[in-house]
């Protein structure tokens, strides 16, 4: 059993869908070595993720595997258990490409960093000090269309599965957005009560908040409303001041962003509409 690999499903729920799974995984001589389902009471739907091996050919198991999921109306992918193809996008604040690139290179990601863009030259010297490609992709509203069209381009070029928006300080336009569906994940810093514009650890302190955090989420075209696939919140105090806040929505960023990130490659994150499952 050399070829680890991934399904992930979901369905109308019903009786008989494990077994018939797990009936036709067992009939091509697949070991299942981790299994888990979600039964949603409100949409009345099975989500479902199953890691195995085999030493059948996947495409030959999951041609085997269509009459099955039509049987059942159900959406499904098999995927191979290997390290997903990640391009990072960044502009001037480093720690989430930091983190990013210390969990690659200890092999703790599940993701191959493969290179980093940028519409600054400022954290240049980071990734290329850890040995990955940078791209100095400058972006005005004048030059945006274009700016965007290089960056799908080099998605292609790269072979890239995920695209990561860690700090990237530009909105995307709705049609990359729609290019980019399901594979690109951004980190946005969330407060109670939400903070837009500039300085939002300032506004937090003026508020007196007493909750910091960010939202890991996926990129749609309703600006920082994707489904969310991980938060991280941390409890302060009056005793933390603006640079307090910002060294501690920092952590929560970068740990919000790679949890999001392992977990998509690890295909344990089902999206549902605007909500997500996610298999931890």
């Amino acid at each position: 059993m050399t070829d680890p690999f991934v399904l992930t499903l979901s369905c109308p729920n019903r009786a008989g869908i494990v077994q018939a799974v797990s009936s036709h995984l067992g009939a091509y001589g697949c070991d299942i070595v981790e299994h888990q389902q979600f039964d949603d009471p409100v949409s009345g739907r099975l989500f479902m993720r199953t890691r195995a091996s085999t030493d059948t050919e996947l495409d030959t198991l999951a041609a085997g595997f269509a009459d099955v999921a039509a049987a059942f109306g159900m959406e499904y992918a098999f995927h191979p258990r290997r390290d997903v193809r990640v391009l990072v996008m960044v502009s001037r604040s480093g720690h989430c490409l930091n983190d990013l690139i210390f969990r690659w290179r200890t092999g703790s990601l599940d993701g191959d960093l493969v290179g980093v863009v940028s519409n600054h030259e400022d954290l240049r010297a980071m990734a290329e000090s850890a040995g990955l490609p940078f791209f100095h992709v400058p972006v005005s509203p004048a030059t945006k269309a274009d700016a965007e069209a290089e960056l799908l381009a080099l998605v292609d070029d790269l072979d890239v599965e995920l695209v990561v928006l860690a700090r990237y300080m530009q909105i995307l336009s709705d049609r990359t957005c729609v290019a980019l569906r399901g594979r690109a994940i951004n980190i946005h810093h969330s407060f109670l009560p939400g903070f837009v514009g500039a300085k939002p650890y300032h506004q937090a302190y003026d508020r007196g908040v007493k909750l910091v955090g960010a939202t890991a989420h996926y990129v749609t075209p309703d600006l920082d409303e994707g489904p969310i696939i991980e938060q991280e919140v941390v409890r302060i105090d009056h005793s933390y001041d603006p640079e307090a806040l910002q060294t501690v929505g920092r952590d929560a960023e970068a740990l919000a962003l790679s949890r999001a990130v392992r977990w998509h490659c690890q295909r344990r994150v089902l999206v549902d509409g605007h909500r997500t499952v996610v298999f931890r």
